[in-house]
């Protein structure tokens, strides 16, 4: 009897799910404990990430490191970017813009809108900032519109494409001023919005002062904007911390333990030579002495015992010379600290640098040039503190060490020439194996420092006397989107898509 009732209870219940259908079974057999929507917080720190991240493996980050002449690499092949190839760019990126989307479409209504909010203004700013300093011309009101059924987007003029990006920038602010504590950050901010507007205006400034050479287009307003996030108060202060991402022995550096890579990249001269220069007790953070100096005889305390290359010498010959060791190498933390030093895109120190110039061309009155440049180097020193004195090669910064810095070459100059020279070059001492786009940008848009430039080595086909302007608009254009990138090649290059062509920025 229990047997005959049990086949009718699933014969029943065969018959119910027929009646039923599919989406009666479907409903039936989805788990109540799951969800079917992926939360705002999950697509926000795949959308920081994306912002933060240097991308890349260890090569490519001693690439990024290569183009602005930080250092040089040996034995595994030429790199292009140290002999000036750019090579293509690509609009990989943009693909972030989807990712947004759905942060924000799953964050409507709740508490923390408009924090995610100024998360996606900040990242499409960041996105579309890099990929036209590259580029110039770019797809950009019309990018990312495939699911709408626009596969050919136009590309926009440089000048237009910044007047978003500062819009976005703007509306950022806001977003945080008006937020929450947010969940899903994977940077040291920990979802606190006050630490986000501060980043997001400091940020701002760096793009207003790329932009000196249009100063005075009204439709930028590039003098009137900067000094109102100044006035505003709503920047990076010294104890905010860095805008980007921490190493750790999960997220490892590139170079961490990589003795194929670290171990074979040496400091340039034009590093190591500025730093002595200032009596920079960065140099013993940033190199290992040359081995040959302390076979013959020197101390590891001896600036001496610090050879740079000059990165467009002859590869061969450099190659010699590295087996000889005659080079100093990058400091041994790289290879033996998987959190040897964070990933920062935006500092305190830049910011001060930043306001530094601004004040020196007369962008803002308050403060003084000297004021902010000092402060800013002490805070990059500062800086150097909180890496581990061992790799410091017993000369460790101090802070009386930071208290008697300004002297010399390092004391604030009197003319406006110089002084800008001394705030860009350190500017370009703190990016060391940090992000060298940025460094790369600034000499574009500043000559300084001069980088070493060799026709015999160079790899710049069309102009082996000079350092390329810009990278390559991505081969997949041509055949998917010829028509708005010839008009954009007509309209910037005369037709041309070449890595000397100067971009509207730069003009």
């Amino acid at each position: 009897m229990k047997n005959k009732n049990r086949y009718i209870t699933i014969i029943a219940a065969i018959l119910l799910i027929s009646f039923t259908g599919c989406s009666k079974f479907e409903e039936i057999n989805t788990n109540p404990d799951t969800t079917t929507q992926v939360p705002a917080s999950m697509e926000c720190t795949n959308v920081i990430l994306s912002m933060l991240e240097h991308g890349g493996d260890a090569m490519s980050f001693i690439s990024m490191n290569a183009l602005p002449k930080y250092v040089g690499f040996t034995i595994l092949g030429k790199n292009s970017s140290q002999y000036n190839n750019t090579g293509s760019g690509g609009f990989g990126s943009m693909t972030i813009l989807p990712n947004i989307d759905a942060m924000l479409k799953a964050a409507e209504g709740s508490v923390m809108e408009d924090s995610y909010k100024g998360v996606g203004s900040f990242a499409k700013a960041v996105t579309f900032y890099r990929m036209t300093m590259w580029m110039g011309d770019i797809p950009y009101s019309e990018a990312g519109k495939g699911a709408e059924g626009l596969f050919e987007p136009k590309y926009d003029t440089q000048e237009e494409i910044f007047i978003g990006i500062l819009n976005d920038l703007k509306a950022a602010d806001q977003y945080f001023a008006n937020g929450a504590n947010f969940t899903g950050d994977p940077s040291p901010y920990n979802g606190d919005p006050k630490k986000w507007r501060r980043a997001v205006n400091a940020f701002t400034l760096k793009v207003l002062m790329s932009l000196s050479k249009k100063e005075g287009l009204a439709t930028l307003d590039i003098k009137n904007r900067f000094a109102e996030i100044v006035n505003s108060g709503n920047l990076l202060e010294s104890t905010t911390g860095y805008w980007g991402l921490a190493f750790s022995t999960q997220n490892k550096h590139p170079l961490s333990a990589s003795t194929m890579f670290a171990t074979k990249t040496i400091v340039s001269s034009l590093v190591i030579e500025n730093l002595k220069l200032l009596n920079d007790r960065r140099l013993f953070y940033y190199c290992e002495p040359a081995a040959a100096e302390i076979a013959a005889g020197k101390l590891q305390t001896d600036t001496a015992a610090y050879v740079g290359v000059d990165v467009s010498m002859d590869y061969d010959l450099m190659n010699q010379e590295y087996k000889a060791n005659k080079f100093s190498v990058i400091n041994l933390r790289y290879l033996k600290e998987d959190a040897c030093e964070p990933n920062q895109l935006m500092t305190f120190a830049e910011q001060q640098l930043t306001i530094a110039e601004a004040r020196v061309r007369g962008w803002i009155s308050t403060g003084t040039a000297q004021e902010y440049y000092e402060s800013g180097v002490k805070a990059a020193l500062a800086d150097k503190m909180a890496t581990k004195a061992s790799y410091a090669h017993t000369l460790a910064i101090d802070q009386a060490y930071i208290d008697g810095y300004f002297t010399g070459e390092a004391s604030f100059k009197s003319t406006a020439e110089e002084q800008l020279k001394q705030i860009w070059m350190q500017e370009y001492l703190l990016r060391f194996m940090q992000d060298g786009d940025f460094s790369y940008f600034e000499y574009r848009r500043n000559t300084y420092p001069e980088f070493p430039i060799n026709p015999a080595s160079s790899l710049n086909e069309n102009n082996t006397s000079a350092i390329p302007m810009r990278c390559l608009y991505p081969g997949s254009e041509s055949n998917y989107n010829r028509k708005n990138l010839t008009d954009a090649l007509n309209r910037q290059y005369d037709g041309y898509d070449e890595i000397n062509k100067i971009m509207w920025l730069l003009k």
